[in-house]
């Protein structure tokens, strides 16, 4: 019998205590005085995630084998009460703090994946999806007076991808907004869809030496200054350099904007894109735009492959403390996937531990390819037909 570690302790290793329980001091101070404490409270919450627990009685009966949660980690006992009352108290910014440590610490890991368009620096799609809720529940996250919701803001790194900032606001809040606590890297590109349009916020990328691509918005008024010859046979349009005009945008945008379209033959859709990007061929600038879809395949994956369609808890608190703890599930699996240099896809990843999660058995073996090619070899002693 193998006396090692769980499939879920083997997971949870990815995550250093020692660098939680420094989070723990600085958002949570009382947890010293606390019989459950912050590391069993993550626990539970990342157990809930790996197995696919629906509701809090129901990962309190998982968990009611004394010795079962003593070698997945638990120090006390966990009860749906106990586990209620955490998640209503204890500040989620813990977990917020815990998911941007994990975030860097799995983009490190994924440094060597092939960048966008084999591009030297790193291109992010930024978007936003929203969570739905029970308005019924939550009355405090109602935003259009028949829905409830919460809006997770992201800035997707393609290289893995991974997610590279996260923030889960209110649903009212305005993407645009968000882009003011978005942190700009210095020669990124920032891939963005029309809704992200503000002109003093595009500048603040320009300013700080990064990129943007975004789709234009046709109620923006402009005339173009110069064009570039494109090759026509492929689905560009256009390469132009535009000048706004108007009463307020050329005074957040004095300067010339690169403005790039393409006609879609298959969907009979004409797009275009402006970028500050003046040196990439039109090409690149197009099929940047293309690549942000993986964003939407990004959320369609965290709303299929996360425990988030049941809440633990109804309050504001309750609500992000699920949401960021399935988050740093998330990308422990994708660090565990890349320092054991696991080829299969995340999902099957995701899908294979939650059923092995409780086994002792190395993660490594559960992907191993068996060779069952070999010629079967009968025993000597093994009777055949002829011989009854």
């Amino acid at each position: 019998m193998n006396a090692g570690n769980s499939v879920f302790a083997q997971v949870i290793a990815r995550v250093p205590h020692w660098e939680f329980q420094r989070l723990v001091r600085t958002h949570d101070p009382a947890d010293g005085r606390r019989q459950f404490s912050a590391w069993d409270h993550f626990l539970a919450l990342a157990f809930a995630q790996m197995t696919f627990r629906e509701s809090l009685r129901d990962i309190e009966a998982c968990l009611s084998t004394p010795r079962l949660a003593y070698h997945l980690g638990f120090r006390r006992r966990v009860t749906r009460s106990t586990l209620a009352r955490a998640n209503e108290e204890r500040d989620w910014r813990l977990y917020a703090a815990l998911a941007h440590k994990l975030m860097h610490r799995a983009r490190q890991l994924y440094q060597d994946e092939p960048t966008v368009l084999d591009l030297e620096m790193p291109v992010y799609a930024v978007d936003s999806t929203l969570i739905d809720l029970s308005l019924a529940l939550c009355p405090w996250a109602n935003w259009t007076g028949t829905d409830a919701a919460v809006k997770l803001h992201t800035a997707l790194d393609l290289r893995g991808p991974l997610p590279a900032f996260l923030a889960v606001t209110a649903a009212t809040h305005g993407d645009v907004v968000w882009l003011d606590d978005l942190p700009i890297e210095p020669g990124s590109f920032y891939v963005m869809d029309r809704g992200y349009i503000d002109f003093r916020r595009l500048r603040r990328i320009n300013q700080a030496g990064a990129f943007f691509v975004i789709r234009d918005r046709p109620d923006v008024r402009y005339y173009v200054a110069a064009s570039r010859p494109v090759d026509r046979s492929t689905t560009l349009r256009s390469d132009q350099s535009i000048r706004f005009n108007g009463w307020d945008v050329p005074r957040h945008w004095p300067d010339l904007m690169r403005r790039v379209s393409i006609y879609d033959l298959e969907q009979s859709l004409r797009l275009a894109f402006w970028t500050n990007q003046w040196t990439l061929p039109a090409a690149v600038i197009a099929e940047l735009y293309r690549q942000r879809w993986q964003i939407e395949l990004f959320f369609r994956w965290v709303k299929q492959s996360l425990r988030i369609r049941n809440f633990y808890g109804t309050t504001p608190n309750a609500v992000r403390v699920q949401l960021w703890s399935a988050i740093c599930i998330y990308l422990a699996i994708a660090i565990t996937r890349k320092e054991l240099k696991l080829t299969t896809n995340l999902t099957t990843l995701v899908q294979v531990l939650s059923l092995h999660a409780l086994s002792k058995v190395p993660i490594q073996e559960l992907f191993a390819k068996l060779d069952t090619s070999a010629v079967h070899v009968d025993m000597p002693d093994q009777l055949t037909f002829k011989d009854l």
